[in-house]
């Protein structure tokens, strides 16, 4: 058992998440401009060790499906996940005169997790989802996890947690504070895995 230190309430049972978990996890993400593969990095490092993290490109839907826990994620575009007209999109605002952003490798041409979650049999596992998105009410940004939530249910995993979503400024850098919340959103994550594992679920 690790040493944790405490972490706020974010709907999920917070208390500390133990290394002695055994658990076959997978986090699948998709990024733009390296935002929310921080994001999967930082939930990796709280769910506990021995997580895969990979970027939808390389991610094989075999290994995702010999897994007891699949995380998956991706940034919010025109209100929900990604489709390749948006990606495209996004993708020309490293070239705006004054942008420090830099594009992740393949994102504007690749797969994003909406082609990815298509490849998906039908198998059992735990599931959540999480999004980045602008730090505005949902209603009028959307939220790419919920659609990705739905996705993991229609292919019969079991989503044992909310949607999450982590913030980016409208300049799209990563609020301060946000890589803190996903680990202590994967640490909570990890506790509910491990007390439903306790009830038999």
């Amino acid at each position: 058992m690790r040493s944790c230190r405490p972490v706020r309430p974010l709907g999920l049972d917070h208390r500390c998440a133990a290394e002695s978990i055994e658990m076959r996890a997978v986090i699948v993400y998709e990024s733009m401009f390296g935002n929310t593969r921080a994001i999967a990095r930082a939930i990796a490092e709280g769910v506990g060790p021995d997580v895969r993290v990979l970027g939808v490109a390389e991610a094989d839907a075999r290994e995702a499906e010999g897994a007891d826990l699949i995380i998956v994620g991706g940034p919010t575009h025109w209100s929900r996940m990604s489709r390749p007209k948006p990606r495209a999109s996004a993708a020309k605002s490293v070239r705006q005169p004054g942008s420090d952003l830099v594009l992740e490798p393949g994102a504007d041409t690749g797969p994003g997790v909406r082609e990815w979650l298509d490849t998906l049999g039908q198998f059992h596992a735990d599931a959540a989802a999480f999004d980045t998105r602008y730090k505005a009410p949902a209603a009028f940004t959307g939220r790419a996890s919920k659609g990705v939530a739905r996705a993991l249910s229609r292919h019969g995993l079991t989503v044992v947690v909310a949607p999450e979503s982590f913030f980016v400024d409208w300049k799209s850098h990563l609020l301060p504070g946000e890589t803190d919340r996903a680990r202590e959103w994967g640490a909570g994550l990890a506790r509910t895995i491990e007390r439903r594992r306790a009830a038999g679920q």
